[in-house]
């Protein structure tokens, strides 16, 4: 039953604050009109970058660290994580102001001051919900994604009452969500216990998830710009993006209640379960697979007058097309729990290398198939990747790369 209700409480969290995150970019938009809210939709697409560079890895290093090997090992290494992240804010902030007329439109440097308090949210973010998931918290890692876009939404709405129609005070918004790790002060105090040191160094580790999950952030979401460089029409990739955001729904969900996933892989992993861990393995690929056969086949059917249907009259996208697009959604479902679990074995070079693999095989279907339409080239480019990147998953698992805690 706890089980259960943890499950519930962070799809739910991450489904409402999917959801309040809309609201709040409709409000911006509303607020300073679509030319207007253009820098702080630049500054929303460095966020996601951001989450799946540092939060997904930070949360996933603490709440596997703590598990496996106490609170001791992530309070030592703590301070040298803020002086990385402190210095990789300072060289986001610092490239955002080099290129702010071309990012942001505008010469003056309070984006580029906003790109690095994203970048120290961010990690501040990961710090606290991993704490709280390996404390097996997580009704409130389920909160906190709420309370994030929640704080982000009251502010929107505050300064559209207010008639603001200042850019930079609804970049503030977006960067205000972070202070939800003011609410739970408590994550940022950790124990003396300590069960052995790591195998794997903080850094490398972070490292290397941090990339694994950045470069699949990209080949999921990077199809419209890699559309547009191609070739594609202004309809083609509004269509292409829609499909997208529609089809991305359950990874969305997943990624919601991966920290449960993290803490129970990394049990498994303690307790030298490499069997019910192979057993993981097999289930989640024989479950991608099947989701992916039945989603390329409903969406086909029934994903091109949907789309219309949810973002109007106009957004249309062909059923092959649609169908394919379903078909590497679901499987970029299975590949992040896939990820997890490796991130859980302490693999996360691996997984660096993984999607290293996949996004360079994406990019050369893009540059072979040049005789072919710019959308069905994509989209062939987007279902190769993760189809490759599910296989080296799986054969990694399988070969018992490691076994280590």
């Amino acid at each position: 039953m706890t089980r259960r209700r943890d499950t519930t409480a962070l799809a739910a969290g991450s489904a409402i604050s999917g959801l309040l995150a809309y609201v709040v970019f409709a409000l911006t938009t509303r607020g300073l009109g679509a030319e207007a809210a253009a820098p702080v939709a630049v500054l929303w697409s460095y966020w996601a970058l951001a989450g799946a560079a540092l939060t997904f890895p930070v949360q996933h290093w603490i709440t596997r660290t703590v598990l496996a090997h106490g609170d001791e090992a992530v309070r030592r290494a703590l301070p040298r994580l803020a002086a990385a992240t402190l210095g990789i804010s300072l060289c986001a902030g610092l490239l955002a102001a080099l290129g702010r007329e071309a990012l942001f439109d505008r010469d003056d440097l309070w984006f580029p001051l906003l790109v690095a308090l994203v970048t120290l949210g961010s990690a501040a973010t990961g710090v606290t919900r991993g704490v709280l998931a390996a404390r097996h918290r997580f009704v409130e890692v389920g909160a906190s994604l709420i309370v994030e876009n929640g704080i982000r939404c009251a502010a929107a709405a505050a300064l559209l009452a207010a008639g603001s129609t200042s850019p930079v005070a609804y970049g503030l918004a977006l960067v205000a969500g972070h202070l939800m790790v003011l609410v739970w002060p408590s994550a940022f105090r950790l124990a003396a216990a300590t069960t052995g040191a790591p195998a794997t160094s903080a850094r490398a580790f972070l490292a290397g998830a941090g990339a694994g999950q950045l470069l699949h952030q990209v080949v999921l979401t990077g199809g419209p710009v890699a559309l547009a460089l191609t070739g594609g029409t202004q309809r083609e990739v509004t269509a292409l993006f829609a499909a997208l955001s529609l089809y991305r729904a359950p990874f969305t969900l997943a990624l919601g209640v991966v920290p449960q996933l993290t803490a129970r892989a990394t049990a498994l992993v303690v307790d030298h379960r490499h069997e019910a861990l192979r057993a993981l393995t097999r289930t989640v690929a024989l479950l991608a697979v099947a989701g992916a056969a039945a989603a390329g086949v409903g969406a086909a059917l029934v994903g091109p007058p949907l789309i219309e249907l949810v973002f109007g009259g106009g957004v249309r996208i062909a059923a092959a097309p649609s169908g394919w697009v379903a078909v590497g959604s679901a499987l970029a479902v299975g590949n992040l729990v896939l990820m997890v679990v490796a991130l859980a074995e302490d693999r996360a070079a691996q997984v660096a290398r993984v999607w290293a693999g996949a996004a360079a095989l994406a990019l050369a279907v893009l540059l072979a198939l040049v005789m072919v339409d710019p959308l069905p080239r994509t989209v062939a480019a987007f279902v190769v990747a993760e189809v490759v990147a599910l296989l080296a998953l799986v054969a990694a698992a399988w070969r018992g790369v490691s076994g280590k805690a």
